[in-house]
């Protein structure tokens, strides 16, 4: 029998991209916070900014530098408007991009909303020892990556392996 492993509360800031949202308005942003929380995590800081690679650099690396930091979770910006920047500005802060994230993203995407999820940019990667994962504008969108991938890799007691048990070992 395989012994039980215990919940690890992780620390996780919330970033929402949006030129046209303002805080009281952002449903995405507040449904991770409410979902990280309900999890057991606690919120380490929350922003929304425009969508300005350079801005959203800024933020998400003041986050990945403070070790108080376990994971960012980013909504929007990842489409392919003009101003969707999100992927331009934050993965050139990571030293691993998780190539799985993206493409399990989509393909979960594909069974809901068919093939629009060829247009989502999802991404994740580790930067600095912290998760970045960064997904789609919309709730849904939010609901999808958390509910079905998230939540679970950021749950120590999921089996057969999970990123929150990975954290002692990032910075070997």
């Amino acid at each position: 029998m395989t012994a039980q492993r215990d919940f690890i509360p992780l620390s996780i800031a919330v970033l929402t991209v949006s030129d046209s949202r303002t805080l009281a308005e952002d449903s995405s942003g507040d449904y991770l916070v409410e979902s990280l929380t309900a999890a057991g995590h606690h919120l380490a800081d929350r922003a929304l900014l425009p969508d300005d690679r350079y801005r959203l650099r800024a933020a998400v690396s003041q986050w990945i530098a403070d070790d108080a930091v376990d994971g960012i979770l980013v909504t929007g910006g990842t489409g392919f408007t003009g101003r969707d920047s999100t992927p331009e500005a934050l993965r050139p802060l990571l030293d691993k991009e998780m190539s799985g994230f993206g493409e399990l993203f989509r393909a979960i995407s594909f069974d809901e909303i068919g093939t629009s999820s060829l247009q989502s940019r999802a991404f994740a990667g580790l930067a600095n020892a912290t998760f970045l994962f960064c997904l789609p504008g919309s709730t849904s969108a939010c609901r999808t990556g958390w509910e079905k991938i998230v939540r679970d890799q950021l749950d120590a007691r999921t089996r057969p392996c999970n990123l929150a048990t990975l954290r002692p070992r990032l910075r070997e």
